[in-house]
């Protein structure tokens, strides 16, 4: 329920404050009084883009704050998910700067603009007059019988299983694609993969086959370096050890300097003669298969190729490739099987979907008998005694809303064939059917608060006068807000809020009046019978005001 709204800045108003009651209010003022004004600031609330332009005093913010009382509403859950301060009266405000800055808070905590719409959505329902050409849409006739049937669990599990539907069809059609388009590179990584197989990455450590291959390239050279190192080191007559040896035997002084000199003269003779030892068995352990360093060869230059093909650098990135290619051909050997599962999976979800689908049209066909029967006796009571609706349900592909195809129909007269209602309702009639269509809705829906803006155009006399009683009617169940001209609706209000202008000091603002019982006598006589008011007219207004 919408307790007040408070308005700064704002267009014509400059500040106003409006308390609001349970039941049904109306809202009256001369056109351009500033009716349109108060549904703008409230649109804010309810996340509408800002609009910069009725910001009033440039060098001020415009502020909208509206306070509800949501005590007996279910929405703890909204708080929570949202971080949010839970209070049983919750306030929201909306600022907007000229500079192009707008601020949305929820209880003090500022929130993005679809948090704010996704709560007050939950809150109020504005319904303007364009809205009566949501009678002409399929998607609002569909909303309709939904609602009454009570749809909606089934209507969520339908568009999970349509969703999911949607998502599996993507993926087959993908699946389908990459078929194509790994059938045409299947051969060729085929061929690669075969030719990374021979190299046997795992088995064989290239780097070593590197070295092997070099060394075996230059065995007679490496032979004949081992040879002429023994033979310099290890000969008895010209050989290094020798020569030295005699040096040894040559002096025999016993100086300390030349002492030093041996001693370092003998460890140079110990690892001469660890270098010539280790060059004779080298020598001896030297050999080399030709057929071998063949192969090697061979497996050098298809490792070298391969690197180059694939253009990588090392035997770890070839490893890589190989088990990339792996996994490539084997997904595509296994493709056709990954299509057939998904395809089974979207066949299986097909037949849940049709399933939900099936029983939310047997309820809205049951749902759309019940609301022909009652939107006729509704809109007898407001002097359409013979108008009658319509809805003709055909089968159709299955979509995210079902397997409906939705046709309105409307009668206005006795002996009138029904027509499709974009064809066959005038102004007045489309909203009668809107109120009284309203008003079953109003009983299945949680909204606490309504507001109809000129729900009563197109109609006058006693058709007015039902429909202010209709409007009393659903003001029992809810907060109800009905901007009106017509006194007729005006006086079956339980409360009546009057919208005026005043000029102060050169300036033209916005005011609203909560008016007393006497004051309402006084803006009905006026409504009736324009601003000169006789004691007929006032007498005529009590009398309205008392039926």
């Amino acid at each position: 329920m919408l307790k007040k709204i408070t308005v700064k800045n704002f267009a014509l108003i400059k500040n106003a404050e409006l308390e609001l009651k349970d039941g049904f209010t109306v809202i009256t003022g001369e056109t351009g009084s500033g009716k349109s004004i108060l549904l703008g600031a409230l649109k804010l609330i309810l996340g509408d883009r800002a609009d910069y332009s009725v910001i009033r005093d440039k060098d001020k913010k415009t502020v909208v704050e509206a306070v509800f009382s949501i005590q007996s509403m279910n929405v703890q859950a909204f708080f929570e998910k949202n971080d949010l301060d839970y209070e049983e009266e919750t306030i929201i405000r909306r600022e907007i700067h000229a500079k192009g800055k707008s601020r949305t808070f929820i209880n003090d905590t500022p929130v993005h603009l679809s948090v704010l719409k996704a709560f007050t959505n939950q809150l109020i329902h504005i319904h303007s007059q364009h809205h009566t050409l949501a009678l002409k849409d399929k998607k609002f006739q569909r909303s309709i019988l939904d609602v009454l049937a009570e749809n909606n669990s089934l209507l969520s599990e339908l568009s999970l299983y349509f969703n999911e539907m949607r998502s599996l069809h993507e993926e087959v059609e993908q699946l389908k694609e990459n078929k194509s388009k790994m059938e045409m590179e299947l051969e060729f990584k085929q061929f690669q993969l075969e030719e990374l197989e021979k190299l046997e990455l795992e088995k064989h450590d290239y780097q070593e086959i590197e070295k092997a291959v070099e060394r075996g390239e230059q065995f007679d050279e490496i032979k004949s370096s081992y040879q002429l190192i023994s033979s310099r080191v290890n000969d008895d007559d010209n050989g290094v050890v020798s020569i030295l040896n005699k040096l040894d035997k040559n002096i025999s002084l016993s100086d300390s300097k030349v002492q030093l000199l041996m001693e370092r003269l003998q460890s140079v003779k110990i690892e001469l003669n660890d270098i010539g030892a280790m060059a004779d068995d080298d020598l001896l352990e030297m050999s080399m298969d030709p057929e071998e360093l063949n192969h090697d060869i061979q497996l050098l230059d298809a490792y070298n190729s391969a690197l180059k093909k694939h253009q990588l650098q090392n035997q770890e990135e070839l490893k890589k490739r190989f088990q990339q290619l792996n996994t490539e051909v084997t997904e595509s050997s296994e493709v056709d099987e990954n299509i057939l599962k998904k395809e089974e999976q979207l066949s299986k979800k097909r037949e849940k979907a049709l399933a939900s689908a099936k029983k939310i049209s047997k309820r809205r066909k049951k749902a759309a008998a019940t609301v022909e029967k009652e939107v006729a006796e509704l809109l007898g009571e407001l002097k359409l005694e013979e108008a009658k609706i319509k809805f003709e349900l055909e089968k159709t592909e299955l979509q995210a809303h079902g397997i409906d195809d939705m046709k309105l129909y409307f009668s206005p007269n006795k002996g009138i064939a029904p027509t499709l209602i974009e064809q066959s309702a005038s102004g007045g009639e489309l909203s009668r059917l809107m109120l009284v269509i309203q008003y079953l809705l109003s009983t299945k829906q949680q909204l606490p608060t309504v507001i109809f803006d000129e729900i009563d155009t197109g109609v006058s006399g006693e058709v007015a006068q039902r429909i202010g009683r209709h409007l009393k009617r659903m003001g029992e169940t809810m907060q109800l807000l009905a901007i009106t001209h017509l006194p007729q609706v005006a006086s079956k209000g339980n409360d009546h809020i009057l919208v005026h202008k005043k000029e102060i000091q050169g300036e033209t603002n916005t005011f609203f009046q909560q008016l007393t019982d006497e004051d309402r006598v006084e803006e009905i006589a006026k409504l009736m019978s324009g601003q000169k008011v006789n004691e007929a007219a006032l007498a005529n207004a009590k009398n309205l005001m008392n039926e």
